[in-house]
């Protein structure tokens, strides 16, 4: 038991390390990368491994989409030169923000929101081009607005 935990925490490891140094974009694509470091892995254990790591999926100019891991500080101008520049607008509604996107980039965009802990937000839900951020209560619109803008300066010109 504790050498079949051993072997999950180094594969672990690898992943990670290969997810912050290469721009990934399938499963197939990371089960060979870690056969070509000595470690072999079915398909479904690795997508266990991504699911339990939170490993996301966030648009890339020339892959398509890209594995990323949580808090992962890569500020790499490839990801489409601000994911953020696809948010298309913001609207509010008691204590709920709906942000919308063009196709397939909420859930790239919410997981910074998630990430950074924004004080305002208890929590975000995205869809395919929608983002439900449920507000705390008796948020405060500028705090709020404040952070998102530190996020993603292009939502000014909203």
């Amino acid at each position: 038991m504790a050498d079949t935990m051993n072997q999950k925490t180094k594969r672990m490891s690898l992943i990670r390390k290969i997810i912050r140094s290469e721009f990934i974009s399938s499963q197939e694509e990371l089960i060979a990368r870690l056969e070509e470091n000595g470690v072999s892995v079915t398909q479904s254990t690795l997508s266990r491994d991504l699911k339990f790591m939170h490993v996301a999926k966030v648009p890339h100019k020339e892959k398509g989409y890209v594995y990323t891991l949580p808090n992962n500080a890569r500020n790499d101008h490839n990801i489409s030169t601000n994911v953020t520049d696809n948010i298309t607008d913001i609207a509010f509604s008691g204590n709920m923000c709906v942000i919308t996107t063009r196709p397939g980039y909420a859930s790239a965009i919410s997981v910074p929101i998630d990430n950074k802990g924004i004080s305002e937000v208890l929590g975000t839900i995205a869809g395919d081009n929608t983002i439900l951020l449920i507000l705390r209560e008796g948020f405060d619109m500028n705090t709020l607005m404040t952070q998102l803008y530190m996020l993603f300066p292009s939502i000014r010109m909203l």
